[in-house]
């Protein structure tokens, strides 16, 4: 329950808000995005499968499996499902239901684990690329990376992160922050975007080492008024 001490989250969600579990008995979840026609979509990676979870309906049920252990997700500026797949793919899902590739190689070399991907309002679509979902040995790039896609390009926006994960527009879409999911540099950066979409000015936004606790940033979320949302992975 949210209550009188987080003066600040009062502001925002009403004082006395519950948190409601929806469902259970998953391995690990990932990747929830709201579908325009009403329904809820999220991963789970070691299953191999996503679901679809719609208000009112009980449990969630199969949308997608096999998935090559998709992880984050969200909607382009048509609605359709642009999804991060482990196994080494950014896709799209076309309204029929078929799947296309988006990017699955840079400069000839396969990508990593693509892991998480919004959307900017151009339609360009940015996403994060570190090693979580293969072996050390099938690494071909030897880095991992922050990408954009435009109009078929791939651009490599960024190889600073040790381990790149969830990432987020500011509301104007002249900030882009990028969360490091790595015990030994536990933290949020924010980048200046530039006029043709690349971004400029890494600094450290947040720093979220705390000694004894557990929990590395991963998924982001920006509202309206600004404010950024981080949720915590055990590493």
């Amino acid at each position: 329950m949210i209550g009188d001490e987080n003066e600040g989250l009062n502001a925002i969600v009403e004082v006395g808000a519950d948190v409601e579990k929806v469902a259970g008995g998953f391995q690990f979840t990932e990747g929830p995005v709201w579908d325009l026609r009403g329904f809820l979509l999220f991963s789970d990676i070691p299953a191999n499968t996503m679901y679809r979870w719609t208000p009112g309906s009980g449990a969630p049920v199969v949308f997608r499996k096999p998935t090559n252990h998709t992880n984050g997700n969200t909607l382009d500026l048509e609605g359709r499902l642009i999804s991060c797949e482990h196994d080494g793919r950014l896709t799209r899902t076309e309204h029929g239901g078929i799947v296309i590739t988006l990017a699955e190689r840079f400069e000839g070399k396969r990508l990593n684990s693509p892991n998480d991907v919004v959307v900017k309002s151009d339609g360009s679509l940015y996403f994060t690329d570190p090693p979580y979902g293969i072996a050390k040995e099938q690494e071909e790039l030897g880095f991992y990376g922050v990408y954009r896609l435009k109009d078929g390009a791939l651009t490599l926006l960024t190889r600073s992160h040790t381990r790149p994960n969830g990432l987020a527009f500011s509301p104007d879409e002249t900030l882009l922050y990028v969360a490091n999911s790595d015990p030994d540099e536990n933290l949020v950066r924010v980048y200046d975007v530039q006029s043709d979409g690349t971004i400029e000015n890494g600094r450290v936004f947040a720093d979220l080492k705390s000694p004894g606790k557990d929990g590395l940033a991963d998924g982001m979320k920006v509202d309206v008024r600004g404010n950024l949302y981080t949720t915590g992975c055990v590493s």
